[in-house]
């Protein structure tokens, strides 16, 4: 989503760079061992449950300027987490946390903000990319001078041999409390009206020393960190509506610089500086929010790929040389954030990249690599995109490979491609192979989850959903079934890429579309389970309740077979499993499946509404 963040950066002038999580408990939806799985015959193990998510409060009447809500779940669905981008307008913020919360969900993510360098004039005035002086910044004076000048003379002041090296900036529409500064006699808030500056000085070495006494005590070279701020703080906003609508709110780490050379990956000249920032902002979080219930963990927002990657984390010069260098600069900011807030998981959601046509594409194998180092690093929560929505990844079962490919996947993988022609797995192929990983990881101690962020849009613009969307168009609610489907089966949450504006947008916009049909049922697994004498099929999903019906089918047989849910919940789901996920048992004889045949499982509802995806199940000898 490279395209999303960037156009982000021009088209929204004031975004809060906070993510909202709830917590769930952690492992794959792996389920209990039995001879047969859908699209799988692999058992995955599950772990301990981690931490319980966040009540939600009870409905209530809420009377302020925007208006009267409740605070009610009237269509529960099986997302339960969303990008969201706030606008100015905070009657809308309010708006966007109730129809979130009305289809179930508990989770808002937010995209970061970046730390830039910038080169500065004569006069010390912030110039753009283009050696404009940027007008973001030209505002910001102190006694006649531009803030950097105005930093340099006070630094001069303190010792003669004192100076500034680089110059950089950030921007956000929070604001920050004293806790973001450590030295007075530099730093500051220089409020000009509408925008609040805050200028942070730091040793270029990132040594960001626990007293001043540098300053004085002899000549160095220094940092300028100066930050365009809002005047009344977002994040305090939206952790008020984390409370009122039983939320957690975790604001976005800042976003690390991008190499000049390689913008895909972070770079390692900036890392000192971002690793001051981080630390003077999480300080600042933890002296105003650390008690608040709604403040859950952090997010980081620099987006990679999820390959084959390496982190040692090894402080040995040849060892760390093998480091990915992204890697490098994220386990930098983890380790401020397990410092100075221990305890708050961070997430990350890295992209993946099957299409076989492409030199960078990675296998499933290749991809729980990437898993591995990436949870060496200090991330909780990985939920990586299924990229079905940038046609990256295809929604499909193994024995579908060579059936032809979506025909709105065709722009971007070609024409006249099979499924299996076109990509090294499907969805399902590349979250089993991080659901092994993630089992690795916590065995070896890594307290490590899960997720799946579903892409809401389609690779084309065939249905733009506004200027902020680029080439990327809406999808419907069938489309978003089927990726759930394909990816529930291995993860403890789903969250969706995103609610602004792919899910408001048409008419119906796919926010309509759930809240209308929330509880069509969406399998996502199947295992041959007995009860007493009677051999049968516990199916795992939503919305699968006494009175549905499945049809299951394999080739050769002479009539499907139509088999009522004779029980639910006679099992509780596996440890693990998606907030809303339930079990639901059948009886069946697989001693009618020849051996080693697929077979076709279609779930109905009892009102007749048929599941968007059929789950696809072989008998394992």
């Amino acid at each position: 989503m490279r395209w999303f963040t960037a156009l982000l950066g021009v088209a929204i002038l004031a975004a809060v760079a906070t993510v909202v999580l709830v917590l769930r408990p952690d492992g794959p939806a792996g389920g209990s061992e039995g001879s047969v799985r859908a699209g799988d015959s692999s058992p995955i193990a599950s772990s301990p449950a981690a931490s319980t998510p966040a009540s939600t409060s009870p409905a209530s009447t809420f009377t302020d300027p925007c208006g009267t809500f409740d605070t009610g779940v009237k269509a529960p669905y099986a997302v339960t987490g969303y990008w969201l981008v706030p606008t100015t307008d905070h009657c809308t913020w309010r708006s966007q946390f109730r129809a979130i919360h009305e289809v179930g969900g508990d989770t808002v993510i937010r995209i970061g903000w970046g730390l830039q360098a910038r080169r500065v004039d004569d006069e010390g005035r912030i110039l753009s990319g283009d050696d404009e002086v940027d007008p973001r910044y030209e505002p910001c004076e102190e006694d006649g001078l531009s803030c950097v000048a105005a930093a340099e003379r006070d630094l001069k002041a303190l010792n003669p041999g004192n100076r500034i090296n680089w110059t950089f900036v950030y921007r956000t529409d929070e604001a920050f409390g004293p806790g973001i500064f450590r030295c007075p006699s530099v730093e500051k808030k220089i409020d000009t009206g509408r925008t609040v500056f805050y200028r942070i000085v730091a040793p270029a070495d990132g040594s960001d020393d626990a007293t001043c006494d540098n300053l004085t005590s002899g000549g160095r070279g220094y940092h300028v960190i100066l930050i365009a701020a809002a005047k009344e703080d977002s994040l305090t906003e939206l952790l008020d509506l984390g409370d009122r609508f039983g939320m957690r709110v975790f604001p976005a780490l800042p976003l690390a610089p991008r190499d000049p050379g390689q913008s895909t990956r972070a770079s390692k000249e900036g890392v000192d500086t971002l690793t001051t920032l981080t630390r003077r902002i999480l300080q600042d979080y933890g002296a105003r929010f650390q008690n608040r219930a709604s403040l859950g963990g952090f997010y980081q927002p620099f987006e990679l790929q999820m390959r084959d990657m390496v982190y040692t984390g090894s402080d040995d010069p040849g060892e760390a040389a093998k480091d990915n260098p992204t890697l490098r600069v994220y386990a930098s900011q983890h380790e401020i954030v397990e410092q100075v807030m221990p305890g708050k998981p961070i997430l990350v959601s890295p992209y993946l990249e099957a299409r076989k046509k492409k030199a960078f594409s990675a296998t499933p194998k290749e991809v729980a690599k990437g898993f591995e180092a990436l949870a060496r690093t200090g991330v909780g929560i990985i939920a990586p995109q299924d990229s079905r929505g940038t046609g990256k990844v295809g929604l499909f079962w193994p024995d579908e490979r060579d059936e032809p490919v979506d025909d709105r996947l065709v722009p971007v993988v070609g024409e006249g491609l099979s499924n299996g022609e076109a990509y090294h797995g499907s969805t399902r192929d590349y979250y089993r192979a991080m659901a092994e990983a993630r089992a690795k990881m916590v065995e070896q101690g890594y307290d490590v989850q899960l997720w799946a962020n579903v892409e809401a849009f389609e690779p084309s613009s065939a249905q733009p959903c506004g200027p902020r969307t680029g080439t990327r168009g809406a999808t419907d609610k069938d489309r978003l079934d089927r990726a759930v489907t394909q990816v529930g089966r291995y993860v403890s949450k789903v969250v969706s890429y995103m609610w602004s504006d792919f899910f408001t947008c048409g008419s119906p916009s796919l926010a309509e579309e759930v809240m209308r049909d929330h509880d069509r049922p969406i399998p996502v697994d199947a295992v041959r389970l007995g009860r007493d004498i009677q051999d049968g099929i516990e199916i795992r999903g939503y919305n699968i309740p006494v009175g549905a019906k499945a049809t299951i089918t394999w080739e050769g047989q002479e009539t499907p077979r139509t088999v009522d849910v004779a029980g639910v919940n006679l099992a509780p789901p596996p440890e693990g499993t998606p907030t809303g996920m339930a079990t639901a048992w059948l009886p069946f004889d697989w001693t009618r499946v020849p051996a080693d045949a697929w077979v076709r499982i279609e779930v109905a509802a009892p009102d007749g509404r048929e599941a968007a995806e059929p789950l696809h199940v072989r008998i394992v000898a």
